[in-house]
């Protein structure tokens, strides 16, 4: 049986998740995946669904989110279904839910430059599978820059400041563009890069996101694995 993914797109325009979502349901088919794409947030209201699924793509930036949509996506997470996005879709989906932001990793706070910064994508080797054989790469695009958690696994980073002002009195620092986190026995990927469909097109991004799909959705095949070892271990217990 092949394995489902939900896609909840919507919020802000500017950022394509029309586009975005289309390139993603494209990626996930080709992986075998049974994809929902969904235009409302109600689509996470239904806990037991959502922690049927293998994978949940989020791609809706500066929305609402209320406690009884929020609350069942954490849930199924920590069960071990996959969370993956990119760019504002993912961390900065929803800036007033802290819950949402101490779940995902990570929120964008600010661009410097806007839209067509150059910059280096550095990747840090041998820290996930999923970056490797990737080399370091440029990109022309947003640079974000995000508060992030401290327990997130960094695999890519990039330097400031590229863009003058007022943070370059900092002087130079690395904020993460790709990470990884758990939340239960739920694997959170997550990517910086994507702030219009044709920067998650070319590779090495293509495949980034791919891997990160992936990696994000085995984690539910894991747990139940765990799950099952630990039923029959106080099954054993109990004989």
């Amino acid at each position: 049986m092949g394995k489902k993914a939900l896609i909840v797109r919507g919020g802000w325009d500017g950022h394509q998740p029309v586009e975005v979502s289309e390139l993603f349901r494209d990626i996930l088919v080709e992986e075998d995946f049974e994809v929902e794409i969904s235009e409302t947030l109600d689509a996470f209201l239904d806990a037991e669904k959502l922690k049927a699924l293998d994978l949940i793509i989020p791609i809706w930036t500066m929305g609402s989110i209320k406690n009884e949509q929020v609350e069942p996506v954490m849930e199924a997470v920590a069960s071990g279904v996959g969370l993956a996005g990119c760019h504002g879709g993912m961390c900065d989906a929803f800036r007033e839910c802290v819950q949402w932001q101490f779940m995902t990793g990570g929120q964008w706070v600010a661009h410097p430059g806007g839209d067509g910064v150059e910059y280096m994508v550095n990747i840090k080797r041998g820290s996930s599978p999923i970056v490797e054989g990737i080399e370091d790469f440029l990109v022309k695009s947003e640079q974000y820059y995000l508060h992030i958690d401290p327990a997130i696994e960094v695999l890519a980073t990039t330097r400031y400041p590229t863009v003058d002002g007022p943070h370059a009195a900092n002087g130079q620092v690395d904020v993460p563009v790709i990470w990884t986190k758990r939340w239960g026995m739920g694997r959170i990927f997550y990517c910086s890069l994507g702030h219009h469909a044709d920067v998650l097109e070319p590779e090495p991004v293509r495949t980034i996101m791919r891997r990160g799909f992936l990696w994000a959705a085995e984690g539910k095949e894991i747990a139940q694995k765990k799950r099952e070892a630990v039923s029959m271990e106080a099954m054993k217990r109990m004989f």
